[in-house]
Order: structure tokens, then C-alpha cells, then sequence
């Protein structure tokens, strides 16, 4: 079943387009470069990926909607926005290490396309972050991002739902059986968290909502 709010149509891709040749130029600071479109456009296609259910185009835009919320909280918003773009760029449910991968895969396009080697490392390293979602203190950009990639678990319950149901399809290849007890354990792991947020405005704004919607959703798995 389709994401109806999944932005395929041009006017959303060309807008992406614009956001993404905005992030890679500042990155680039006065070196320039090659033509961002390409680099857009592949990573495009790869989020419009037939095995995705959640971790589709919406998905990347709501990010990179979070991430401009919380750009004052950032050091170089620029860098934390190919991040967002690069985070998931590689993704399949039947995969491990879809992170690494990402982040690799930033290590190799970035160069090219014309972000200096230092704007590469932090953007692969802000991916990589994502595994864990566990930024250190003096860490502003890894927050943003972090903070950026988990606001979905503040939504509202009916768009919390469907973010479940979502990841749900995403894994429709594992047994009930096994997947109940599995995401009931990343739930815990989360609800463990001293913080979910490490944001001001995260820990302000989505802390207490997204605590509720994660204990909401463990009771259901668990009763």
C-alpha cells in the first residue's frame, strides 16, 4: 500500500531538488563543483525504492523539514542537511549495516560532487550516528540530525499509527511471532533512553508525546 503522503508528485521532486542543490553548494563553500542534479536525482531514485514503506521520499522530507526547525541549534546546517539526504540513502529491510553503507556511499559521492574532504567525513559520521541515535553532548550537529530523524515517534496518534503500520510492511517478510518481541525491545531500549531528544526544542516539544506514543504502542505489542 502506498504512503498517500509519499511527494512523487514533480513539483515535490523539484522542490527536493532545490533543497538538495541549496545543501550541496553551501557545503561546497567557493570550491563549486559539478552539476548537483545528477547527484539529486540518484538519490532520488534511491528513496523511491520499491521495498520502502516508511523510509520513503516523505520520510527524507519530513526530516529535512526537522532539521530546518532546529537549524539554530546547528553548527554547519548545511553539512547536518546532506546528512538528512544521505541517512537512509541505502535501504533494505533485509539488510544489516544500512547505515555503513549510507555513509559509504557519501564518502564516495561527496568528493565528487565537490564538498571538501573535512564537509565528507562529518556528513558520513552524522550517518553513522543515526545506528545508535546517541549524540555526545558537544556533538550540536549529530543532535540536530538525531533529533531530526526521530520526531516521527512525537506525531499525532492517527500519523504515529501509520508510521507503525508502515514499518510494519517494511518487515512484512518477518513472522509475527518474531517481529512483536523484536520491535517491543528496540521500544524498551528507547523508553530507557534518559533522553529521547537532546535538542532544547526537542526535549521541549516532542519528549513527552513521543514517550506516550512509544509506551501506547509496547503495551499493544505486549498485551
Amino acid at each position: 500500500m502506498a504512503d498517500p503522503e509519499i511527494p512523487e508528485a514533480p513539483d515535490a521532486l523539484a522542490a527536493l531538488r532545490i533543497r538538495w542543490t541549496r545543501a550541496l553548494e553551501g557545503a561546497r563553500g567557493t570550491g563549486g563543483g559539478p552539476d548537483p542534479l545528477p547527484y539529486a536525482d540518484d538519490l532520488l531514485a534511491r528513496w523511491q525504492e520499491p521495498q520502502r514503506r516508511y523510509h520513503t521520499l516523505a520520510h527524507l522530507t519530513a526530516v529535512l523539514d526537522h532539521v530546518d526547525v532546529l537549524a539554530e541549534h546547528a553548527v554547519d546546517i548545511d553539512v547536518v542537511r546532506l546528512a538528512a539526504w544521505f541517512h537512509d540513502a541505502v535501504y533494505r529491510p533485509d539488510h544489516s549495516e544500512n547505515e555503513e553503507r549510507s555513509a559509504r556511499l557519501a564518502e564516495r559521492a561527496l568528493p565528487e560532487a565537490g564538498v571538501p574532504a573535512e564537509g565528507t567525513a562529518e556528513v558520513a559520521r552524522l550517518v553513522r550516528l543515526t545506528v545508535t541515535h546517541d549524540p555526545a553532548a558537544n556533538d550540536p550537529d549529530g543532535q540536530v540530525l538525531c533529533d531530526a530523524d526521530l520526531a516521527i515517534l512525537a506525531a499525532p496518534p492517527a500519523k504515529y499509527a501509520a508510521y507503525t503500520a508502515a514499518v510494519r510492511e517494511e518487515y512484512h517478510f518477518v513472522p509475527n511471532d518474531a517481529f512483536r518481541p523484536g520491535r517491543a525491545a528496540i521500544l524498551r531500549q528507547l523508553l530507557e533512553l534518559p533522553r529521547l531528544f537532546r535538542t532544547p526544542y526537542g526535549q521541549r516539544t516532542w519528549e513527552a508525546t513521543a514517550r506516550y506514543n512509544l509506551t501506547a504502542e509496547l503495551q499493544l505489542l505486549t498485551e
